[in-house]
């Protein structure tokens, strides 16, 4: 996982002159859970065809170009690990940042399960 060579791949693309803004989440596994337990590490399983639909309807919104994704996935992480790499490239900061954010949830509720490893 590369958020640079995701932009670089967005920077190829021929729409990239209409792009104002390319955004990039990088998730990692902390060291404790939402409910304060101590995590040792997780494991990611993707849902390929809904990350695609995902994908597809959140790259068909306003103003965006290019929406990549890469996930961590059905392999065991250790804290710091990256588990994905997200970047949104579109026209101006209101579109981008808010499928930046309508994308990671919904990948976060429908397409990935997760499975931490508590101590």
């Amino acid at each position: 996982m590369n958020v640079s060579n995701m932009i670089t791949k967005i920077k190829q693309l021929p729409d990239f002159h209409k792009a104002g803004m390319i955004l990039c989440h990088n998730g990692v596994v902390r060291s404790t859970s939402r409910d304060g337990r101590k995590v040792t590490g997780l494991r990611v399983a993707v849902d390929h065809e809904k990350l695609k639909r995902v994908i597809l309807e959140n790259k068909d919104r306003p103003g965006i170009i290019e929406i990549l994704i890469e996930i961590a996935e059905d392999r065991d992480l250790s804290i710091g690990d990256d588990v994905m790499v997200m970047a949104v490239a579109g026209d101006i900061r209101d579109n981008v940042i808010q499928v930046l954010e309508d994308t990671l949830n919904a990948v976060k509720t429908t397409v990935t399960t997760k499975t931490e490893y508590y101590e």
